[in-house]
């Protein structure tokens, strides 16, 4: 048993809590990770408001990380201590149907216990001071100095990868490139719409221009993020808060886009998303809604065979495209760390929060060890100030 810092959620609704936390060694199947950086994602916000559910407290968020593996426990094969690794969420069991029928990122055994808030064995490593028991989320709760997750959680990357950039890449990553190359399929030449720009938005934009798209349209209200979306691949920029942002998309791709990839998760953004596709298109929804709420489309619209699906986790096998994703950021063929606004540590979290309820900023990563993170005093975004 280990004593690390650690960001606590006691309660919804509750500010993070940095303490002091106990942490079992791993068991069979488990690794104990040194976190090096973690990213901030609107997920973490949506279960601290209260939004995926009651009862999942106390909890330690962070479920978008990097880091080194310090030990491993019995029946682990392919780590070593020492590797460095990126943290994916689910941990597939590669048994139940989702998995079998090729959707792993489904998997029925990790989302029960991820739900639960445990690892794969059912219990918890994470225990407070007092001795009461911590809930795990995600399986990952990398918003603290180590954690240890399932093996299979723990994905090997390039050693000269920087840890601060490669801790986006199980989440925001894995997330925006699976949602353009899976769910959507862009193709060459095709347009896009891409709604919210935030860490996982800009990824999708990202993503569609690697894909070819011909036309990539991003909306969102903030001004700094569009010139980001710009920055990173976008042909077109609508501030949504300036006025009809359904009518500025349908008048720069005329009969509506091929593709409307949707990252906010609210029912006016779903709504948008469906509003401006060409007849035949699909949107896709990649943001996560808060409990309760409903999407509504017109049905008279669905004669047009226009189409809504959602988009989990990339839809697709998550730790092997993290690999080789992984690998196409050490070939230097894609950039993640422009889409960092925003630096900070376990005590700066909270104000991280504010930023995603407020919409402002692009991806904050928490550096947990500057030293094993190599990140920059401060990252340097196109329009986006930066914070140390």
């Amino acid at each position: 048993m280990i004593e690390v810092r650690a960001a606590v959620l006691h309660e919804a609704g509750a500010a993070l809590s940095v303490e002091t936390v106990t942490l079992d060694p791993p068991g069979a199947g488990e690794v104990l990770v040194r976190v090096a950086a973690a990213g901030v994602c609107h997920s973490d916000v949506r279960l601290a408001d209260g939004d995926l559910g009651d009862g999942r407290w106390p909890t330690i968020l962070g479920h978008e990380g990097a880091g080194v593996v310090e030990a491993v426990g019995p029946a682990v094969e392919g780590l070593a201590p020492g590797d460095p690794v990126a943290l994916c969420f689910v941990p597939a069991c590669r048994r139940c149907r989702a998995c079998t029928e090729g959707r792993p990122n489904l998997c029925e055994t990790a989302i029960a216990h991820a739900w639960a808030g445990t690892l794969l064995d059912g219990t918890t490593r994470l225990r407070l001071a007092d001795g009461r028991p911590v809930r795990h989320f995600n399986f990952v709760s990398c918003f603290a100095d180590r954690c240890v997750v399932p093996a299979a959680s723990a994905v090997p990357i390039p050693p000269e990868l920087p840890l601060w950039q490669a801790a986006l890449l199980g989440c925001a990553v894995v997330t925006g490139f699976g949602a353009v190359r899976n769910a959507a399929r862009v193709a060459l030449g095709d347009s896009v719409c891409v709604i919210g720009c935030g860490g996982i938005g800009q990824q999708i934009v990202a993503a569609a221009r690697m894909a070819g798209a011909g036309r990539i349209v991003a909306v969102d209200r903030d001004p700094a993020k569009l010139a980001l979306a710009l920055a990173r691949g976008a042909t077109d920029v609508v501030d949504a808060s300036a006025g009809d942002p359904r009518a500025a998309v349908l008048a720069l791709v005329s009969g509506g886009v091929d593709h409307a990839l949707e990252a906010v998760g609210s029912p006016a953004t779903i709504r948008l998303a469906w509003d401006v596709l060409r007849p035949g298109a699909t949107a896709v929804v990649v943001g996560i809604g808060p409990r309760g709420a409903e999407a509504r489309v017109p049905a008279l619209q669905l004669l047009a065979e226009k189409g809504l699906r959602g988009s989990y986790y990339g839809s697709g096998d998550p730790p092997r495209e993290i690999a080789r994703l992984a690998g196409l950021l050490a070939d230097g063929r894609i950039e993640v760390g422009d889409a960092v606004s925003h630096l900070t540590d376990l005590a700066g979290i909270e104000e991280a929060f504010g930023r995603l309820r407020a919409g402002s900023g692009a991806r904050t990563v928490a550096v947990l060890d500057a030293e094993l993170a190599g990140a920059p005093a401060q990252p340097a975004v196109a329009g986006v100030p930066g914070a140390a």
